[in-house]
């Protein structure tokens, strides 16, 4: 059956991924008018994260900011879907770098980094960053459940540079590569909701007290890696900046839950600005009347 379903969607995919742009985006357009006002995708959800985070705003101001994502929502998934045709010349042009001096002194004193990234604005194209460092490039995902699917995404990525890794697996890759000696880059999308039975460390993420994922401050302090927050913004329609904002370069020596505070504090001033570039049809806050009294330190 994933066979089937793959050889069955994989030649709409290959021809959307290979559309001109001004075409592509067109369709993007067509998917919107059905995604917005059709189907009204995740639209309970959208909405009441937004009045939990945006309390203050009017249910006009709501609308308004959740047909904007709708539109940005489109656009992203079939950006998605573009990454498997888009060449990386084009993806130069699209996706900029600001100054990365920063990261360049890592690659001189040969030290990894945790690149800790957020569903806001891009976080596919971000890949480009793979050949432009010395650092191997990898991404913390989880799997696909069809197989020849999760085949193609890897295979895209990989196209970069970029190699991806599952959470379980992801220590086992950061003791090799610091055991033969290989530069590496971590990236890890980390703004998720967290299991609330299990979670080490609850705070409050747009005026709501939720759990977090510590994992990336963990792996960074047992393992000594350098931590970056990528911050990226939308220029325009198909276009992106982003830069990278030292965290911590010696994070063992950093309080517990420091880390993971300044990346949310920073996240949280980009929704604010633009809240529309921000993932709200996940169910973010669905644990946050679960927080118990007390939890657990990172180790």
């Amino acid at each position: 059956m994933h066979f089937l379903i793959y050889i069955l969607v994989y030649p709409f995919l290959w021809l959307v991924s290979r559309l001109p742009f001004w075409l592509f985006y067109r369709v993007s357009d067509f998917l919107f008018f059905w995604v917005c006002n059709v189907f009204g995708y995740r639209k309970r959800i959208i909405t009441n994260n937004l009045k939990l985070s945006f309390p203050e705003k009017s249910d006009a101001e709501i609308r308004k900011i959740r047909r904007k994502f709708y539109a940005y929502f489109c656009d992203t998934l079939l950006e998605v879907i573009k990454t498997f045709g888009i060449s990386q010349k084009e993806l130069d042009k699209r996706f900029k770098f600001k100054d990365l001096s920063l990261v360049r002194q890592m690659e001189q004193q040969n030290k990894s980094v945790v690149l800790l990234c957020s569903h806001y604005a891009s976080w596919e194209w971000m890949i480009v960053l793979g050949t432009l460092m010395k650092h191997k490039p990898y991404g913390v995902y989880q799997p696909i459940v069809n197989p020849y699917f999760d085949r193609l995404i890897r295979s895209a990525r990989a196209k970069f540079g970029a190699w991806l890794m599952t959470p379980r697996n992801t220590p086992n890759y950061i003791i090799e590569n610091k055991n033969n000696h290989i530069l590496a880059m971590y990236g890890m999308v980390s703004d998720q909701s967290a299991s609330w039975k299990r979670a080490l460390y609850w705070r409050d993420f747009m005026g709501v007290k939720v759990p977090v994922f510590v994992g990336a401050e963990r792996l960074a302090k047992k393992y000594d890696l350098a931590v970056f927050y990528l911050k990226v913004d939308k220029v325009k329609r198909g276009f992106y900046e982003a830069e990278l904002i030292l965290l911590s370069e010696d994070p063992k020596n950093v309080p517990d839950f420091e880390i993971t505070d300044a990346y949310l504090n920073l996240l949280e001033q980009q929704i604010k600005q633009r809240p529309e570039l921000y993932l709200w049809s996940h169910n973010r806050w669905k644990h946050k009347n679960k927080h118990p009294q007390k939890f657990a330190k990172v180790k």
